[in-house]
């Protein structure tokens, strides 16, 4: 007989659902001999155990209560009654025939273990880890028990228990591949991914048929791949995936890794079809409308995206906000909603995370002298190879320590080199993975943060939880997520005048704090090269580009980059970035400007890493609207190239404009689609004055705010103390 164990919510965490893995249950032992008086009782659990035998649980539940009748003094009645019932899932009922097993005989291994399985079974791991602990020290040879209580550990939180508990289980079984997988697990909740890997990988050798070991390789490969950037996790994940399906084609979890795969390795129309998939299989998981509903995001299909997404919001009863976070990163590409129609959905977000917190928000201590150095800590993912280390990085090196003592908290999974030169910037390097918002905000509180600086806003990673329980009296968000967070905890969004223009403060639900110059300090890359001589001067004509991603290409981008190519009827357009890997991604885009009169051959899509050729094979650069471009408009300019942008919501709709001006050249700003196509078709029609901007437009941008790293350190610098100051006026506590 074999029964299953209930589903943990850690491997929901990590598989979307599916069942815990099958482990036996042991059938009631043999009944000693009875003397004669209870001779009845023994043949009704005689019979009982027959009609078990046969698979008719009422009629064994009926023998064993008319065995209990009869001999209410006999454990191993009670025992088999107990059985019989949990098989039948009547929890209650078996829960009490169990107990009472155990009082009349102490030392009765299975009616321990029985309910330890019940007990687990009512998601109640704290009795049922107490339960396991007594069977297992009745028989410590008994190897099923090992996994059972390892499962009851980690849902009661014993983390550290369940470690020891399977590093004695492996020792006594060290063939025991579910042991293997549970250690697996251990190792996946620490975010342990190598270690992750190899036990998972021990425990499919030994058992190529346990599908979980496949879910679990595929999924640690996928978080590791994630952590280090390396494309070969991606593709173990997908042969994982694959694996697991061949074993079980209808498994839903293993669908939807291998779309989470697929989708890491740019194949966005394979990962949909999985993620579609998965949904046919389980369509109210919410973790599965929300991968879908990300991948179309991916893609530019925002309407499809936003509905995926609010399916997901509404079966998610988690209490998780991921699923929102994924909704306003949506959003904010979407090409045709006004901002204030946006800005609704933050406002929710706020009524939903944010404002149930406030309960947590308690009075600030702090040191009231405002002369005195500050403590900032800055909050974020990315203290890693990440895109953000071009602005995070200058600001941290040139911190004045006299004026600031930097705290760095880090969520990472995994450091690499440009970690290490994080460390070296910050006083104080506080590790942030597996500490609940709970956990970290008092961490905050007892460090005695002053200012606490937001760098990941809605982005993969955030710590938003801990920003709405308030744990430093003054916070802000800045830089990584380049509009509102919705969070009325947090007091100020840094920004400029360009990005955040008066009049738009009713789209912030912080107030917009506007540094003069520029919102960062650009430090380019070490590897970028020379800039090069216009390209048109030795082809003959002008080649346009970008490298954004498909999902800021929209049927407004499309339509008016159309029309400037009919205008300059001999120039190329190139599009470049890992989006246009997936050639269906290209295919559908190709289409979209072939519908416009485009021939493909005019267009030039890909991806290549470093681009660093490709831009200096483009003459002018095309920003994204109505979200505009981020980083690669800073390379851009570097490397002597000018774009057009179009003006268009704060402020992720301003990010170019914002560039623009910190560097000078707020004349490549424009406020319609027909100025943008104008000023585009005037660049391309004076190839000396591009060529002349093209040799010295490097040297601008290195004498602009925009690369001022030294002066924009000492601004945000003179923002905190204005801040803090500001908030020992609002609590009427200044230094006397």
């Amino acid at each position: 007989m074999a029964g299953q164990t209930a589903v943990t919510s850690w491997l929901k965490k990590l598989f979307g659902t599916g069942p815990a893995p099958v482990v036996p249950v042991a059938a009631p032992a043999a009944a000693a001999p009875t003397p004669p008086t209870v001779d009845a009782s023994t043949a009704q659990r005689q019979q009982g155990n027959r009609f078990l035998d046969q698979g008719n649980l009422s009629a064994a539940v009926a023998c064993y209560r008319q065995a209990v009748a009869l001999d209410p003094a006999s454990a191993d009645a009670h025992t088999s009654l107990g059985f019989a019932l949990q098989q039948l899932g009547q929890l209650a009922a078996a829960q009490t025939a169990l107990t009472q097993a155990l009082a009349l005989q102490p030392g009765n291994f299975d009616a321990a273990y029985l309910l330890g399985q019940v007990h687990n079974s009512l998601q109640q791991p704290e009795r049922a880890m107490a339960y396991f602990e007594q069977a297992l020290a009745l028989q410590p040879a008994f190897e099923p028990l090992y996994g059972e209580l390892c499962q009851a550990l980690i849902q009661a939180g014993a983390l550290d228990a369940a470690r020891k508990l399977l590093v004695e289980g492996l020792r006594r079984f060290p063939q025991n591949a579910m042991l293997h997988f549970f250690l697996g697990n251990l190792h996946t909740l620490a975010q342990e991914w190598a270690a992750a890997i190899a036990s998972y990988s021990t425990a499919q050798a030994l058992n190529p048929a346990l599908t979980e070991a496949s879910e679990g390789l595929a999924a640690a490969h996928r978080r590791l791949g994630y952590a280090d950037l390396q494309s070969e996790n991606y593709a173990a994940s997908e042969q994982h995936s694959r694996q697991a399906l061949a074993l079980r084609p209808q498994d839903a979890p293993a669908q939807n890794n291998l779309g989470s795969a697929l989708a890491a390795q740019d194949r966005l129309q394979e990962a949909e079809t999985a993620f579609r998939a998965a949904l046919a299989l389980a369509p109210q998981t919410a973790l599965f409308h929300s991968n879908l509903g990300g991948n179309l995001v991916l893609q530019g299909r925002l309407e499809e995206a936003v509905t995926s997404l609010r399916q997901a919001i509404a079966l998610d009863d988690s209490g998780n906000p991921g699923g929102f976070s994924n909704l306003l990163f949506a959003l904010n590409y979407h090409p045709d909603l006004a901002a204030e129609a946006i800005f609704e959905d933050y406002k929710a977000f706020e009524q939903q995370f944010g404002a149930p917190r406030r309960a947590d928000w308690q009075p600030h201590p702090n040191d009231r002298n405002p002369a005195r150095r500050l403590k900032v800590g800055y909050v974020s993912p990315d203290f890693k190879n990440h895109a953000a280390r071009f602005f995070i990085e200058p600001l941290l090196a040139w911190h004045d320590r006299s004026v600031v003592e930097i705290y760095a908290y880090a969520e990472l999974a995994q450091e690499d080199s440009l970690t290490q030169r994080y460390k070296s910037c910050a006083a104080h390097w506080v590790p942030t993975r597996g500490l609940s918002d709970a956990e970290l905000a008092q961490r905050i509180r007892a460090d005695g943060i002053d200012v606490l600086v937001d760098m990941a806003g809605h982005t993969a990673g955030n710590r938003l939880g801990v920003f709405a329980r308030k744990p430093a009296p003054v916070s802000l968000s800045w830089m990584g997520y380049g509009t509102t967070t919705g969070l009325r905890a947090i007091d100020y969004y840094l920004t400029d005048a360009t990005s955040a223009p008066q009049g738009s403060e009713h789209l912030f639900s912080e107030e917009p704090w506007r540094l003069p110059g520029s919102f960062v300090s650009y430090r380019p890359g070490a590897a970028m090269g020379e800039v090069n001589v216009l390209p048109a001067l030795e082809r003959g004509y002008v080649t346009l580009g970008t490298l954004t991603r498909s999902i800021r290409i929209n049927h407004h981008t499309v339509r008016v980059w159309a029309q400037i190519l009919q205008r300059l009827p001999t120039a190329r357009l190139v599009v470049d970035s890992r989006s246009f890997e997936d050639a269906a991604v290209k295919n559908t885009l190709a289409q979209q400007f072939a519908a416009l009169g485009i021939a493909p051959e005019r267009l030039q899509m890909g991806f290549t890493s470093p681009p660093w050729d490709v831009l200096r094979g483009i003459d002018i650069g095309l920003d994204c609207f109505p979200h505009n471009s981020g980083t690669t408009l800073f390379e851009t300019l570097y490397m002597g190239i000018p774009f057009v942008t179009l003006a268009g919501r704060p402020s992720v709709g301003r990010l170019g404009s914002a560039i623009l001006q910190g560097a000078g050249h707020p004349e490549w700003i424009t406020q319609s689609e027909a100025e943008y196509m104008e000023k585009v078709v005037a660049l391309a029609s004076d190839l000396p004055a591009l060529a002349q901007i093209r040799a010295t437009l490097r040297a601008h941008m290195q004498a602009s705010p925009l690369m001022d790293e030294e002066g924009f350190a000492k601004t945000v610098e003179q923002a905190y103390q204005a801040m803090f100051a500001r908030w020992l006026e609002k609590t009427g506590m200044l230094f006397n």
